[in-house]
């Protein structure tokens, strides 16, 4: 009866890449259990008082769906986006990057929602009250997954809309993503297929060094 050989080196390999599959999907899954506080954060953070604008960013989620204010004493810049305004409707939300001193970083105001991407809104400036929300995560997934990522920034959403622009949607909990457990998933799934590929593959090998 013929020896049924395992080779080494390929199955180090192939256990190494299941148990890292499986150490990713765990990690996912303490990830849902961060994201779940943040979002009960968030929520509590809706109902308290306003506070001052952070001079910089980034911030900590205490301070995030916190109603605020900052003065626009100009405009130097804008950035336009995909967003909704309040009435559901989507289009492009126009960010004013605002002086708000002689020096310093400035601020972000998402002052309102429109339907052409290359407006540039009749908008200098003034006092404009809103929801502090976090930029948009730029950092790749294996960046953060290394903890390289660049923490994001923060802008003001006016709770209003400037210069005749529709009010922009006020944030929610709803726009902040919560697919760890999905991911999760994905890796467990993705090193249960690569243990029986392999299997599968070793049960063929063997089968072919048996035939006569």
């Amino acid at each position: 009866m013929m020896t049924r050989r395992v080779p080494i080196f390929a199955t180090l390999i192939v256990a190494l890449a299941v148990a890292t599959m499986i150490g990713l999907g765990v990690w996912q899954l303490g990830r849902k259990g961060e994201k779940e506080a943040q979002l009960a954060q968030l929520a509590t953070n809706r109902g308290l008082p306003a506070i001052a604008y952070p001079v910089l960013g980034p911030v900590d989620d205490a301070l995030l769906f916190r109603r605020s204010s900052v003065t626009c004493l100009s405009v130097a810049d804008w950035t336009v986006e995909a967003g909704k305004a309040d009435d559901g409707k989507t289009g492009f939300r126009y960010i004013a990057q605002c002086a708000t001193g002689a020096e310093g970083p400035g601020a972000r105001v998402a002052i309102g929602v429109g339907q052409r991407p290359d407006l540039k809104p009749n908008w200098t400036g003034g006092v404009v009250d809103g929801w502090i929300v976090r930029e948009r995560e730029e950092s790749g997934f294996i960046a953060r997954l290394l903890g390289q990522s660049v923490p994001a920034g923060i802008h003001l959403v006016a709770d209003k809309g400037q210069a005749g622009l529709k009010t922009p949607a006020v944030p929610s909990i709803d726009s902040v993503p919560n697919n760890h457990l999905a991911y999760a998933g994905q890796w467990f799934l993705f090193a249960a297929a690569a243990a029986i590929i392999y299997i599968l593959a070793l049960r063929r090998r063997w089968r072919y060094r048996t035939k006569p």
